[in-house]
């Protein structure tokens, strides 16, 4: 059980050590947060690691009369990961998936502008690419990330979160470099639950956990 996020992020930073202590340069580690809640996680080990931070867009793709109930996910650039089970589950056809993907890859754009400005994805080619979140349920979102980062050839893509689900972190393994989850704990049931703080992230703390200390 980890107090809060800020909590949560300094044990992780503790754990990633080893992938700290280099000049910073445009090669340097790069440490990106998913939103909204990895971002501030991410600005904790990136200060941690001497790293840069940047934020990578990811949206659940949710059924459209509950849209809390993923089938898949999409990232930035239009990679997205489906879920057929679910998909077959809720009688979605390719329409109503293409619609909803369609709607988010409009709500990434919009946060694209609100947390980047004109400014593009630090450059990730060549790279060391920590992705970090509060935590992996389904872990869907993160691997939309992680296959929209490939795109970019980055030099390995480590994975980080405090807290994961078994069948996530199995999953994560198959695509990423390295996965660093601190617990896995069973039953997982749901991210929120291994925090006694564990509120929503505003946008404003997402705008200043990615203010720059130095230029990507």
């Amino acid at each position: 059980m980890f107090r809060n996020r800020t909590h949560a992020a300094l044990l992780l930073a503790e754990r990633l050590k080893a992938f700290g202590g280099r000049t910073l340069n445009d090669k340097s580690p790069l440490v990106l947060g998913l939103p909204r809640g990895g971002v501030p996680m991410a600005r904790i080990v990136a200060e941690a690691l001497g790293a840069h931070i940047d934020v990578v867009l990811v949206r659940k793709l949710g059924v459209p009369w509950q849209p809390e109930l993923a089938f898949g996910a999409i990232a930035e650039g239009g990679v997205r990961v489906l879920d057929p089970e679910a998909i077959r589950k809720f009688g979605l056809d390719p329409n109503q998936v293409d619609r909803v993907a369609a709607l988010e890859q409009k709500e990434i754009a919009r946060r694209s502008r609100l947390f980047r400005g004109a400014r593009p994805l630090a450059e990730v080619r060549g790279r060391e690419v920590i992705v970090v979140d509060d935590g992996l349920a389904t872990g869907s979102t993160m691997l939309a990330a992680v296959r929209a980062l490939r795109t970019h050839e980055p030099r390995r893509i480590i994975v980080a979160v405090p807290v994961g689900s078994v069948q996530a972190c199995a999953l994560l393994r198959e695509e990423a470099d390295e996965v660093v989850c601190l617990s896995c704990p069973e039953p997982f049931d749901a991210v929120g639950n291994w925090y006694r703080d564990f509120t929503q992230v505003t946008d404003q703390e997402v705008k200043m956990a990615l203010t720059p200390r130095n230029p990507p």
